[in-house]
């Protein structure tokens, strides 16, 4: 990430060939999210994790050693493909197996770990990509591919429990999980679109970090700094979320998280030329840190073991469905008025829908 952008305009791409790749990115992953979450529930979580590493691997090795447009394009298909088949069938795998041995109380622990692990190598990642980048841009692709090409042998060695789901009509057993999870079960739709929502916003918070910190004229020098620091902070505070959702609870815990998010979006725009803002990026983060496991935590409590994994996936699609919809208009935003009036807007898109699905839930609640 921290040279990405490098990397395509030394291959001949302006800011709108790249603006353009991740949206073909968001679009795939919309099309292939639920799809791929039913696939592992019929097919298998383990070999939807096996396929999505291959798929992961040959990504990278396309950009390793292609350098034009369209090629770049196949490497995000295969990318964006190869996370829908990871996305929910890791966490369905992770909570059916702590089920199988009746510890479903450890499943915030592990995810909180997860998360932790993997913002850690995330910033030793960034700091180690940057030295790569200083002697080749085609290096960290190289270390990315050898990284990816790790997670098939991991996939192979996990063993899978919960079973399968007995494979019907697909389509119709799709449009059922997807009836059952947001109209159906209404405390499981409110979970789902609220963790949706969240998702979103930490999301669109990531591509605006670097323009916010432009808007400051920060020293370039110091933005791989800030990025580790952040990645840092997700992790410590994901490895806490357990004790933190246990001190709260589920009300208090939702409510401080839309709180603290869609706040951390206005606050910032009133300190766009102030320092003060690099502490409310960090308290967004620290906040995103244990909020993904606590809401991935709730709705895998109210899933049915066979269903897990497409109903994760429905989270997901709302993520990406909704980024689609927000990241674009913040852009032209942005780019036409200013950054400031753009992460007003990403806070009204926030709170609205945020406090809705939030009382709803608790009126249930109640």
């Amino acid at each position: 990430m921290p040279v990405i952008v490098l990397f395509y305009e030394k291959n001949g791409l302006s800011l709108q060939d790249i603006f353009i790749l991740k949206s073909i990115y968001s679009i795939v992953a919309v099309a292939f999210e639920i799809p791929s979450g039913y696939l592992a529930d019929t097919w298998g979580k383990k070999n939807c994790l096996i396929l999505g590493s291959i798929l992961f691997f040959g990504g990278y090795l396309t950009y390793s050693f292609t350098e034009t447009f369209l090629t770049f394009v196949f490497a995000e298909v295969l990318l964006s493909i190869g996370q829908t088949f990871v996305n929910g069938a890791d966490s369905a795998l992770l909570y059916n197996t702590v089920a199988n041995y009746k510890k479903n109380e450890l499943y915030l622990h592990y995810e909180g770990k997860l998360t932790m692990i993997g913002n850690f190598s995330e910033a030793i990642a960034g700091v180690l990509g940057g030295l790569l980048a200083f002697y080749s841009l085609r290096l960290p692709f190289y270390a990315q591919a050898v990284i990816a090409f790790s997670g098939i042998p991991a996939a192979l060695a996990l063993t899978e429990y919960g079973g399968k789901t007995a494979q019907t009509n697909a389509l119709s057993e799709v449009v059922r999980i997807i009836k059952y999870s947001l109209f159906t079960n209404k405390q499981l739709a409110y979970n789902i679109v609220f963790s949706g929502i969240i998702g979103a916003a930490t999301l669109t918070m990531a591509w605006f970090v670097q323009p916010v910190l432009i808007q400051l004229e920060t020293p370039v020098s110091y933005f791989g700094i800030i990025w580790t620091v952040l990645n840092l902070a997700v992790g410590i505070s994901a490895f806490y979320s357990e004790k933190i959702e246990n001190y709260f609870g589920e009300t208090k815990m939702n409510m401080l998280i839309l709180l603290f998010i869609s706040g951390g979006y206005i606050l910032l725009a009133f300190n766009l030329m102030s320092y003060s803002l690099l502490v409310i990026l960090l308290l967004f983060y620290l906040v995103r840190g244990f909020a993904t496991p606590i809401l991935k935590g709730y709705i895998n409590q109210l899933t049915l073991s066979e269903m897990r994994t497409t109903v994760l996936s429905i989270r997901n699609f709302i993520i990406r469905l909704l980024f689609a919809f927000i990241s674009p208009i913040a852009g032209w935003i942005s780019d036409y008025y200013s950054i400031k009036t753009a992460l007003l807007f990403i806070a009204f898109c926030i709170v609205i829908p945020g406090i809705s699905i939030y009382f709803l839930n608790r009126k249930r609640h109640k």
